[in-house]
């Protein structure tokens, strides 16, 4: 037999979750409607290279941070086959 405070802690943490899911629901709905638009701009906050506390704010269309992302990965890419290309164990 469960104790009385145990069994409302169980009952408030069930009502927790019943009442977040719509919630989270409802917020991923949203976000995917606003993840549609291309041309809408979208903020983010880097850090400055070389020191800890020092952050500029970047804006740029939801299109540009996605071809900002692709290019980056080709970087990568590149750089990690070149450097393959060199040692011959690879």
């Amino acid at each position: 037999m469960m104790r009385p405070i145990a069994r409302l802690t169980a009952l408030g943490a069930l009502i927790a979750c019943a009442l977040t899911v719509p919630a989270a629901a409802e917020e991923a709905s949203s976000k995917a409607k606003k993840q549609a638009d291309p041309d809408e701009v979208v903020c983010e906050k880097q850090e400055v290279l070389g020191s800890r506390l020092a952050v500029k704010k970047v804006c740029k269309t939801r299109a540009q941070w996605a071809e900002q992302r692709r290019a980056d990965r080709d970087a990568v890419d590149k750089s990690q086959l070149n450097s393959c290309m060199r040692q011959a164990g690879c």
